[in-house]
């Protein structure tokens, strides 16, 4: 009987969902919406890790997050109708820290990233055939831990491709500076300089300056290269929206600014228009008691109230401040000394009786307080410092926030998640530092270092981010370490002490909730749900369930912030991933049905593989595979075929339609 009554109930129920499918949305009570996308797989990431198949967009917000059915409501005489034929949607990337404002910057300045040293050298000496005399060369990116000698180089190196020119080249950790010695003479820099506090001058064996400088040390030259315009910084922040924006990447932390860059920089763009990424700001405090200490007693922040400006697109209620170095640098602070350098334990910023007032000031007038904290002494003196204002005056919800936190005892480990501290985290810095991890520090202390499944464990939550212009802004990098805690390379087979890494799900809600409560923000974006945000991107692939090692080439067929298509990616671009990063070529791909053909030449180079041809054949050769492939001539450009050519070389090849790429995998 009750089976009866149910399946009458049912029927109704269906009739009266299929009666109201055909009248639009105001007969069913329902506001049409501006947009709606349907016919998809939603990643909600809501607390469920829900999954729907449609949502609605109204202004700037979510209206409906559901199944098909539900939505038809949704849909009146006007509503853009988006069919995604099934296609993976995932709620705005939320950046959890970058330098936003540097990594425009730094798209003004030579890319060394990761670059072997003679063609960094030749980058610089192009540059300076260029330039005027005396025009200062800037550049940011070299890594010599990828080199064959990996030994940190010189000012001579520099001086012979630059002789009438100051360079100045940052690693890609940010806190070791390259320079020449025009550059050092400018800075008025010799072997007798003494160190300054945070910072080290490195000298060669005879003790004269080998042209390489850590954290402090390089302020001297940065202070003689001239400033970019107020335009010049414009320009680059325009640029690194468009970036982040191909990448899925709806919002992004900034970490570390002058009042006056928001003020000068990013505001004006905010009210033109021009400027649509969301921002959450972070003013850079280095002391208690000078114009900014002031302006932060002046401007207090009243947490229950706070809005962000520019309809949600800028929050500045986050201090940053920096308590030592980097690991590659052995700036990074450290409880003992480095085992790879006796008597060195890295570059404090500031003794515990300084760094204690300024967080103080900072935490007393309502701020967030973010710090970038390496070294496991660095991350001892800033749960220290956390610890003695929380204690003098508490706050219900101060979310303060430890930048990096790589190396950390077990003992402050347990203390963070006791005080509520959040360890913000950038997975990809982990399978970029294991290169000189255990030389640096030893195996007992690389138990306490990148430990996210520890963490996780213990209750915590990771904001992650890609540190950029430190590592490549691209976050499906960063999603691909968390889950596999291998470089891009695929190197080491089975990860990094894989026994810490975190599962897909922890990693994208890393890079989405997680990273949206770490700036207060979780209640309007991170996750698809009604009265949230319409931040959005369809991707190319579902990254929950392809292969790991296709996670790092995923490409973005469409971001949308707040409603307003931002991104959307031309349907005719042909890609090849190897690495994570796009090959390029100087001949255009040849495409024939169910066949991609590269230039020979091209991918040789690219590939730095080496090629010997008979007749119609050629045989290419990378990391002792072979392969040997047909060569079909093209308007006088010799071509092969990708798959055949990557599978003889015993990779994977993955063929992802919707958006025409090719995922070359690790080596099998």
């Amino acid at each position: 009987m009750l089976r009866k009554r149910f399946g009458k109930i049912l029927c109704t129920l269906l009739a009266l969902t299929m009666l109201l499918s055909l009248f639009p949305a105001s007969a069913a009570g329902v506001e049409p919406a501006d947009s709606v996308y349907r016919n998809a797989k939603i990643y909600t990431v809501n607390e469920d890790f829900d999954v729907v198949s449609a949502i609605a967009v109204k202004g700037d917000r979510l209206v409906y997050v559901g199944d098909e059915a539900g939505v038809d409501a949704y849909i009146g005489s006007n509503t853009k109708v988006v069919d995604l034929e099934g296609k993976v949607m995932v709620p705005g990337l939320v950046e959890g820290h970058m330098h936003v404002a540097g990594f425009g910057s730094s798209l003004m300045n030579l890319d060394c990233f990761w670059m072997p040293r003679q063609t960094i050298l030749d980058l610089v000496k192009a540059a300076a055939e260029k330039a005027k005399p005396g025009e200062w060369i800037q550049g940011r990116g070299w890594m010599n831990t990828v080199w064959e000698d990996t030994s940190y180089p010189t000012k001579e190196e520099l001086d012979a491709v630059a002789p009438n020119n100051p360079v100045f080249l940052t690693r890609t950790c940010g806190h070791m500076g390259w320079a020449n010695s025009m550059a050092l003479e400018l800075a008025g820099i010799t072997k007798d300089t003494p160190n300054p506090q945070g910072g080290e001058y490195l000298k060669n064996a005879d003790g004269e300056l080998l042209g390489c400088m850590t954290d402090t040390a390089m302020n001297p030259i940065s202070s003689q290269i001239p400033e970019l315009t107020i335009a010049q910084q414009q320009e680059g922040l325009l640029k690194a929206q468009a970036q982040l924006f191909s990448y899925g990447l709806t919002s992004a932390m900034d970490a570390g600014n002058s009042i006056e860059v928001y003020d000068e920089v990013f505001k004006p763009l905010y009210e033109s228009g021009e400027l649509k990424l969301r921002v959450y700001g972070m003013i850079s405090h280095t002391a208690a008691d000078n114009e900014t200490a002031q302006y932060l007693k002046d401007h207090p922040i009243d947490n229950e109230n706070y809005e962000p400006l520019y309809n949600n697109h800028l929050s500045l209620r986050c201090v940053k401040m920096f308590a030592d170095g980097s690991l590659g640098a052995r700036s990074a602070a450290m409880l003992e000394e480095y085992s790879d350098r006796p008597g060195h334990i890295g570059d404090y910023r500031y003794t515990q009786e300084e760094v204690d007032p300024i967080v103080k000031v900072a935490y007393d007038a309502g701020y967030q307080v973010a710090t970038h904290a390496i070294g496991d002494g660095a991350n001892h003196q800033m749960i220290n410092a956390y610890e003695a204002a929380i204690k003098a005056n508490p706050r219900d919800d101060h979310r303060l926030r430890i930048e990096h936190y790589q190396i950390v005892t077990p003992e402050d480990m347990d203390r963070t998640i006791a005080l509520g501290i959040l360890p913000s985290m950038q997975t990809t810095h982990a399978t970029s530092d294991m290169l000189v991890a255990e030389d640096r520090m030893g195996a007992e202390r690389l138990k306490g270092a990148y430990a996210w499944r520890t963490l996780l464990d213990k209750g915590a939550i990771i904001p992650n981010g890609s540190d950029a212009p430190v590592e490549l802004v691209n976050p499906y990098h960063g999603l691909y370490a968390a889950v596999t805690r291998t470089n891009r390379l695929g190197e080491p087979k089975g990860g990094w002490h894989i026994e810490e890494a975190m599962t897909r799900e922890e990693a994208l809600r890393s890079f989405t909730n997680w990273s949206a409560y770490a700036e207060f923000n979780e209640d309007i974006k991170g996750s698809l749900e009604v009265g949230k945000l319409a931040d959005f991107a369809v991707l190319d692939r579902d990254v929950m369930t392809c292969p790991a090692e296709d996670i790092k080439d995923t490409q973005v067929l469409l971001t949308v912030s707040g409603g307003e298509v931002v991104y959307t990616r031309d349907p005719n671009t042909t890609t090849i991933m190897w690495n994570g990063l796009p090959l390029s070529f100087n001949s255009p791909l040849h495409i024939e049905p169910g066949v991609i053909y590269a230039p020979l030449a091209d991918l040789a180079n690219s590939l730095t593989a080496t090629v010997t041809r008979d007749g119609a054949k050629a045989t290419v050769a990378l990391d002792g595979k072979t392969a040997e492939v047909d060569v079909k001539t093209v308007s006088g450009v010799e071509y092969v075929g990708v798959r055949a050519l990557f599978e003889g070389l015993g990779r994977n090849v993955t063929w992802y339609d919707l958006s025409s790429c090719v995922s070359v995998g690790w080596l099998k």
